[in-house]
């Protein structure tokens, strides 16, 4: 790390002159590298009296405690993450960045956060590097990180507020809104409510969506640290009370929400079908035998009938197949057309099917097609959020300078307008595909649209056996309960999963084998608060977010307006 990027992380200690906007009195935030420098400044006949010999080695030892400590914490918070059910470690990972952040001037916050920001994505975004070598997965760290450090550059402003842990909660809440709209469309994955399908605070997003269910998680976590700094000074009532609000409040919101978790069946209960056909082979080569892949979930479909007609499972009501299962465009292609028709006529049910379909001009689409039996192909939806550096390459020219693998991707995909929901054996099933499901819009306005079923094609094989595919099955189990609603995850290498309107997963397949879920799931068309309120909960957090700066500011601009009149 070169001195420079230590700086900023808050290493080293800035001169007693420059704490201008230090709060007075017990809340002040000090650390023990400020205390080495003052010492350090303090005249040498008083030092040689007064102060104890500090060697070179504890002074770096001092400067460089908080960057390992943020990166630390960053790595615990990966640590939290699926496929580990280990959810609680978010808290005492928050509560540690918390204290690296405390009391902290800008300059340091930003950098400590980017520390906290590598520790935790450079191992939960190893996968975006699987078959492209490292350049795009550092690439995206690296952004991100940025944003996460100017997220808590925000956080260490409001530290020094009374019950800074609901200002920087609330602060956290705007980066990730942040890292969700931009560059590029943003990119979701890291949010902490997707590390909390097992977690106690899961209820949360059935009333508030995945804002406030992270909002409670880094209420908690923040308050955990504040908590143990007053302690049980009895002289900060105030503070004590307040730190223990911030731990016991989310906790109790998670309680009063659990009534808003149900799998009951509204609308009477159907069959569903997923099927995963598998790949030839694993990266971003699988799809080289496209042919290959149609064949496989065609086959596994046949498989399906037959199964059903030998009376080993029921029968579905309707199917779906993954993201990519016919990336051979049945409408151009005849023979891709009669293999799907065959199976699609042999269960005898409507079926989803992913394909992409390459019209003469204009961009590529990412569809998902209705195919009935008896009509054919009936209805598509064509993919809203399309993969920034995967299905379309943003700045190709500039971006190729950096690695020629951007030329993987020949002809940009285009984004659908719509939502999607098929109407499947008097059912409504509505379509998110793969990425989509890691933002919140996409999700809603797919339920808001009828969908009383959602189901998730996703193609995760270009990911092989990392943990993306456990990753985005988290991101599923929170929506099921944002939305009340049972998620079906057809993937064509896996893991296919069935999850209930409450997260459960019922049925789930190993990765890279062929298969096929049957499951009776309930149907449901009552809305969530989340649901039907939407972003609203976001826009309130944002305006909490915004006031606490406000406030810091405040506070700062009145410091420095009284010490000039002095």
């Amino acid at each position: 790390m070169s001195s420079s990027a230590t700086r900023a992380a808050g290493s080293e200690p800035p001169k007693p002159a420059d704490r201008s906007d230090a709060e007075p009195g017990p809340d002040v935030a000090t650390d023990a590298s400020t205390d080495v420098a003052t010492d350090v400044a303090t005249d040498a006949s008083t030092e040689e009296k007064t102060a104890p010999t500090v060697t070179p080695a504890r002074r770096w030892a001092e400067r460089l405690t908080r960057p390992a400590l943020a990166v630390a914490s960053g790595v615990l918070l990966y640590l939290s993450f699926p496929p580990r059910p280990l959810w609680w470690l978010a808290l005492p990972a928050l509560a540690l960045l918390g204290f690296c952040l405390y009391g902290r001037r800008a300059r340091a916050g930003f950098g400590l956060g980017v520390l906290h920001g590598l520790g935790f994505l450079l191992p939960l975004l190893v996968w975006t590097g699987e078959g492209v070598g490292p350049v795009p997965w550092l690439a995206l760290v690296a952004l991100e990180s940025v944003l996460i450090g100017l997220t808590t550059l925000g956080v260490s402003l409001v530290s020094r507020l009374p019950g800074w842990p609901l200002w920087g909660a609330a602060v956290w809440i705007a980066g990730e809104a942040l890292r969700a709209r931009a560059p590029f469309g943003g990119f979701s994955w890291g949010k902490l409510a997707f590390g909390q399908p097992d977690g106690v605070f899961l209820p949360l997003a059935a009333l508030g969506g995945t804002p406030l269910l992270s909002f409670a998680v880094a209420l908690c976590g923040f308050g955990l640290y504040e908590a143990v700094r007053v302690g049980a000074d009895t002289r900060r009532a105030t503070a004590v009370l307040l730190a223990a609000t911030a731990v016991a409040a989310p906790l109790a919101a998670a309680l009063a929400a659990r009534p808003l978790v149900t799998d009951a069946a509204e609308d009477g209960t159907v069959v569903a079908a997923v099927i995963q056909g598998n790949v030839p082979r694993a990266g971003f080569d699988f799809n080289a035998q496209r042919r290959q892949v149609l064949d496989n979930h065609a086959n596994r479909t046949i498989q399906l009938a037959e199964d059903v007609k030998a009376g080993r499972v029921p029968k579905p009501d309707f199917v779906v197949w993954p993201e990519n299962s016919s990336d051979i465009d049945p409408y151009a292609e005849q023979d891709a057309y009669e293999v799907i028709d065959n199976a699609v006529k042999t269960i005898g049910v409507p079926v989803a099917i992913g394909s992409v379909l390459a019209p003469e001009t204009g961009p590529l689409r990412n569809t998902m097609i209705l195919w009935d039996p008896v009509k054919g192909p009936v209805d598509t939806y064509d993919k809203r959020k399309i993969q920034p550096f995967g299905e379309r390459i943003p700045m190709r020219s500039f971006v190729r300078l950096f690695s020629s693998d951007v030329d993987r991707v020949r002809r940009d995909f285009g984004p659908g307008k719509e939502p999607g929901v098929f109407a499947m054996a008097g059912s409504g099933v509505g379509m998110v595909t793969c990425y989509e499901a890691a933002f919140d819009d996409a999700v809603r306005s797919t339920v808001r649209a009828g969908a009383q079923v959602i189901a998730v094609p996703s193609n995760n094989a270009t990911f092989g056996r990392t943990e993306m595919t456990y990753q985005q099955l988290a991101m599923d189990r929170v929506r099921a309960v944002e939305h009340s609603r049972t998620v079906l995850v057809p993937v064509t290498s896996g893991v296919s999963a069935v999850i209930r309107p409450d997260g459960t997963i019922v049925q789930q397949t190993k990765m890279f084998t062929a298969d096929a879920l049957v499951a009776e799931i309930p149907l449901r068309s009552g809305e969530t608060p989340a649901t039907r309120f939407g972003p609203l909960v976001e826009y309130l957090l944002l305006a909490v977010a915004a006031a606490g700066l406000g406030w810091s500011s405040a506070r700062r601009i009145a410091r420095r307006s009284r010490a000039l009149a002095e």
